[in-house]
């Protein structure tokens, strides 16, 4: 047999160690990478799994404040609430969210000025990256270091009359450009857009990044962010038998309560380590150590009839402090056996997550009031949110092996799987373990592309993922019992046609997982299946030279099957619309130099609001626009950016879920969300 390691052919390029900042001007579309799991850096028209990254210039253009803003213009992603999730699939609050491929808390705060750029694979992922929900992966890409001094200062305002001073600065710290750093600090804070609200956004993050030797780079990560909101309006419930009514002005005064919201800090500390032993083979080990602290006061309006009569509730409960360890450890390269190449991946990675909760949270009742005539009502008692107790820990460690064998130009299989360990316990507040769980098990997926052209790819991708079981909520017969793990598959079969500088995707898929959830009974158990079948449309790159596009369409069959209860089998899944379309387009104007006009457009279809689907929400449509101008100003490049979000100030219901506290594994009942009012936000950016 011939064992080479010099490659034959090659239809994607192993990663290799990068040392210096992304260059000045961004790949195209058409060219751009992401991360995918032990793989390491993949082109993205090349994978045989649908992947979307949303660039830097996309980011900056919008003037997005929070990672959940982002998902807007990706019509397979819900990101409303607080896990995110793709293809109408639960996410968990660990496992499927990370920063520069290592595990963080999801159900926290992210400045959207923290981050170059978001990767989210969707689908299942468990072959590349360990247990997972099927709800996707979503991956935070951390500002680099630049080789040359870079330097902005921005300066805004926007509705409610807060205002934001931001600072980037990036370049070398010594003359041989070895030692580089990236400096974010962020302030914006104000009314918010309810009168008598207040909302503030803090950050602070550093970036230092060292070669070494030539081979070897050392990336450090620290940030800081607080976020703090309070007088929002805040979540609406559904009692038995009700639906919920037309939504209400968000702005209306004491739909939520002046003292209630989130005070939340996160605290994240990061170290890469990226070695190119010859050029054709790398290793790379990352760690990462996560706090975050949260003041959770939220209040619950609960409709008690059709007439919008509701009882408001507060629960500080839940869980005051996440703190997470995770790591992983890769090596990437290549070789030929025979006339086979291969493209060899192998790794470790894993976390231990836990949950500390307030001893003294409790839910109380502060009132009633409807929405005809909201209230404002007595500040209850809140618990000492630092008194915690340690509530629960759960750990994944995952052996991962992975292999891209390319038979020719044209076909290549690939092969991936992990080996895991999972284990989950909970507590009491004495200390004492009130339930455990250990289970191992594989997930693998197989994944067979053909080229016929350079420019086009076709695959077919068959995936199965392990995933830790739920734990029964308070309010079941069987409250604190862990479920045992859960088994998905996934089968997907897509297309990727790069034209130019603009990338069409196409992905037909079907996911099927077990369903859990509070039954008849009073018994948190599996009864039934999830089965989502869908059809995703995405279109990334630049129509012409002056026109830039970003969005697509997704049909989702979202459905309920096999339960023990013939009112809710064959039904839709609460919270998730049939049909999702999103686009954004930028246009450089040709008689203006530097200005830009922007805009976009964002539809979601009915929901059903019970698993037996009597109730529903209408569908909604927002619109975006803006514009920006580039100058010089004092000698400095300038940029004047103004930017409104749901410009025809609709008012609608988002972020429907059950009533449960484990998504999608709730009793049925929908709580949702008041969608954000029209909002205005102006910036000036100077650039030295």
């Amino acid at each position: 047999m011939l064992l080479s390691a010099v490659p034959l052919y090659a239809t994607s390029e192993q990663p290799t160690i990068a040392v210096t900042a992304s260059p000045n001007q961004p790949p195209a579309e058409t060219d751009k990478k992401a991360t995918l799991g032990n793989l390491g850096k993949q082109e993205v028209r090349n994978t045989p799994w649908s992947v979307q990254t949303l660039s830097p210039e996309l980011m900056t253009r919008q003037q997005l404040k929070s990672v959940s803003d982002l998902y807007r213009y990706m019509p397979s992603v819900q990101g409303d609430g607080a896990r995110p999730q793709t293809r109408g699939m639960q996410g968990s609050v660990v496992q499927n969210s990370m920063i520069d491929g290592l595990n963080v808390v999801s159900t926290t705060d992210y400045a959207a000025e923290q981050f170059d750029h978001i990767e989210v694979l969707n689908g299942l992922a468990g072959s590349l990256y360990g247990p997972a929900n099927p709800a996707g992966l979503f991956n935070f890409v951390s500002k680099r270091a630049s080789d040359t001094p870079q330097h902005s200062i921005t300066v805004g305002a926007g509705t409610g009359l807060s205002h934001q001073l931001a600072g980037d600065f990036s370049g070398p710290l010594d003359s041989n450009d070895r030692l580089r750093y990236r400096l974010n600090f962020l302030d914006d804070e104000g009314d918010g857009y309810v009168k008598g609200s207040k909302v503030r956004r803090q950050l602070f993050s550093l970036a230092l990044d060292a070669n070494l030797t030539d081979q070897t780079v050392l990336e450090t990560n620290f940030s800081y962010y607080h976020f703090y909101d309070k007088g929002l309006p805040g979540k609406f419930a559904l009692g038995k038998g009700l639906s919920f009514p037309s939504a209400p002005d968000p702005k209306t005064a004491h739909l939520g309560q002046s003292y209630a919201g989130d005070d939340n800090h996160t605290l994240t500390a990061g170290l890469h380590l990226k070695h190119d032993f010859d050029g054709n083979w790398q290793g790379e080990i990352g760690v990462l150590r996560q706090i975050a602290d949260r003041e959770s006061t939220a209040v619950t309006n609960t409709f008690t009839d059709s007439h919008g009569e509701y009882t408001t509730t507060t629960s500080s409960a839940t869980a005051s402090r996440f703190t997470i360890n995770s790591y992983m450890a890769n090596v990437n390269g290549e070789l030929d056996t025979g006339w086979i190449h291969h493209q060899i991946s192998t790794g470790l990675r894993g976390f231990v997550w836990k949950n500390y909760n307030p001893r003294n949270g409790a839910s109380s009742t502060l009132g009633s009031a409807s929405l005809d005539n909201p209230q404002a009502f007595a500040e209850p008692d809140y618990p000492d949110f630092t008194d915690r107790y340690h509530s629960a820990t759960a750990s994944e460690h995952a052996f991962l092996l992975s292999d891209n064998l390319q038979f020719s130009p044209q076909w290549s299989l690939l092969l991936a799987g992990s080996e895991s360990l999972l284990s989950s316990s909970n507590y009491s507040k004495t200390g004492s373990r009130s339930s455990d769980s250990a289970n191992s098990g594989f997930s693998g997926s197989a994944s067979l592309t053909y080229k016929p052209v350079d420019p086009l790819t076709l695959y077919v991708t068959y995936a199965d993922s392990l995933q830790q079981g739920d734990t029964a909520p308070a309010t079941a017969n069987n409250a604190g019992a862990i479920l045992a793990p859960y088994r998905s598959r996934q089968v997907e079969v897509g297309s990727k046609l790069a034209v130019n500088k603009l990338l069409l995707t196409a992905a037909l898929f079907q996911i099927k997982r077990p369903f859990a959830y509070t039954n008849a009974s009073g018994d948190y158990a599996i009864d039934g299946e999830q089965r989502n079948r869908g059809l995703e449309l995405m279109a990334d790159g630049d129509l012409t030279d002056r026109l830039h596009l970003f969005g697509g369409m997704t049909w989702l069959d979202p459905r309920l099957l096999d339960t023990a209860s013939t009112q809710t089998d064959d039904k839709q899944i609460v919270g998730l619309p049939r049909y999702t379309a999103s686009l954004f387009a930028a246009y450089d104007l040709p008689m203006f130099s530097g200005t830009d006009i922007h805009g976009g457009i964002h539809y979601v279809g009915r929901r059903t609001t019970d698993n037996q689907n009597d109730g529903w929400v209408g569908s909604y449509t927002t619109l975006d626009a803006g514009a920006a101008y580039k100058t010089r100003l004092f000698d400095t490049a300038t940029t004047f950016r103004l930017d409104v979000t749901n410009l025809t100030n609709r008012h609608y219901w988002t972020n429907i879920v059950p009533g449960g506290l484990n998504g999608y594994s709730g009793a049925g009942y929908a709580s949702a969300s008041l969608g954000a009012p029209r909002m205005v936000q102006v910036s000036m950016q100077l650039n030295f």
